[in-house]
């Protein structure tokens, strides 16, 4: 499990995370938090190169306002 981001806003149906390091997740990774409860998937990875943005489509299940501010982690796919 690696640090994905800190999540900075909600814009329209996306969770805005600055990357964690300037190699940031790839798309389609799932994205989890300190539960390690699954928060949704890395659609888009954005911005300047040395510090991206992430873009991330939360599940059904999870409320985003409550994530502003808070850690997401990332665990790649098997």
């Amino acid at each position: 499990m690696d640090r994905l981001g800190t999540v900075h806003r909600i814009a329209g149906n996306l969770l805005v995370l600055r990357a964690a390091s300037a190699d940031p997740a790839p798309i389609g990774a799932t994205a989890i938090d300190e539960n390690l409860d699954t928060v949704g998937r890395v659609v888009d990875v954005f911005g300047p190169t040395s510090k991206p943005y992430l873009a991330v489509t939360p599940s059904e299940a999870i409320s985003p306002a409550g994530l502003v501010q808070k850690p997401l982690y990332w665990r790649p796919d098997r």
